[in-house]
């Protein structure tokens, strides 16, 4: 057990106890987890787990992904691990969360996989805001990767697109000196006009994985589709599809029976760049200059030169 952190060794048994398993540990193996915190498989005498932890969390970032779980388990949709513990950072403990193992890679599955994910997410999908009005937002600010993710409630989603994704990207980015002239010029003009755009239309509240690229499905061992790495909100659905298609990773299976469960707007592929302008500009924002001449290009193209 000696890749594991001494303090975190101590903490993890504490929350192993208080879900019920006193049984011995086997095996602790050290797997990839993304490029914010380290991960590792925990096998016990009872039970398999994944648990991933940080010296230096953001603000409530575990507690944050915990709860995003276990709010996607309770919709019945798509899979998510089950959530056993987690805990923020106390002194020199690391932060933690502790969910069920459920193995796999991200990228695989075959058509069947794919299939299965497009009805679940439609599934998802028709979970709406009704109890807190139809809104678009959240109950709490959450993250997109590293940076924080607003989700102020709104009841038009025109502004909340605006306000709580493309802004606070907006402002980071001219903080951080990627928003030179000609792409801050035709940024706000977007932002100024983005109804012209994404407005008239009845857009129900879906709730969204938020943050659905290849890299968030897996496909576990017990053969089902996974989805890990939450950034939920209630949005338009059209914006989890669109980030879909960004980096690919799914199938023709995935969309084909997506639709078949609830077809989407004929002018969906005409907005589904503006939509995906919000993860480039996020990308951007984290990544560097690699990212701006396709954020370069969407502007353009609606926006004008």
């Amino acid at each position: 057990m000696s890749d594991f952190p001494v303090p975190l060794e101590d903490r993890i048994r504490e929350a192993l106890q208080r879900c019920g398993d006193f049984s011995a540990w086997k095996s602790l193996v050290r797997v990839g987890g993304g490029c914010i915190s380290q991960s590792a498989r925990l096998d016990t005498e009872e039970a398999v787990y994944f648990v991933k932890w940080n010296p230096r969390p953001f603000p409530k970032m575990f507690q944050i992904e915990a709860e995003s779980l276990a709010y996607l388990a309770s919709t019945h949709s798509v899979n998510v691990p089950k959530v056993y513990a987690w805990g923020e950072k106390e002194g020199a403990l690391p932060g933690f969360l502790l969910v069920e193992w459920v193995g796999g890679a991200a990228g695989g599955g075959v058509g069947h996989h794919h299939r299965l994910l497009g009805e679940q997410l439609a599934v998802l999908h028709r979970c709406t805001s009704e109890k807190y009005g139809n809104r678009f937002g959240l109950w709490y600010d959450n993250y997109i990767g590293s940076n924080p993710q607003l989700n102020t409630w709104s009841g038009s989603w025109v502004d909340f697109f605006r306000d709580c994704r493309l802004k606070p990207q907006f402002d980071l980015a001219v903080r951080q000196g990627r928003m030179p002239g000609k792409r801050k010029r035709l940024l706000e003009k977007g932002m100024d006009h983005l109804d012209q755009f994404l407005g008239g239309r009845d857009i129900q509240p879906s709730l969204l994985h938020g943050d659905l690229w290849g890299g968030n499905f897996i496909v576990g061992i017990n053969d089902q589709p996974y989805l890990i790495d939450p950034a939920i909100f209630f949005g338009d659905r059209e914006a989890d599809l669109a980030f879909t298609e960004l980096f690919g990773g799914f199938s023709r299976d995935f969309y084909d029976a997506y639709q078949t469960a609830w077809p989407l707007d004929p002018q969906y592929a005409e907005r589904k760049s503006i939509y995906n302008l919000y993860h480039l500009l996020n990308h951007l924002n984290l990544f560097g200059e690699s990212y701006g001449s396709s954020v370069d290009a969407i502007l353009s193209h609606f926006f004008g030169n």
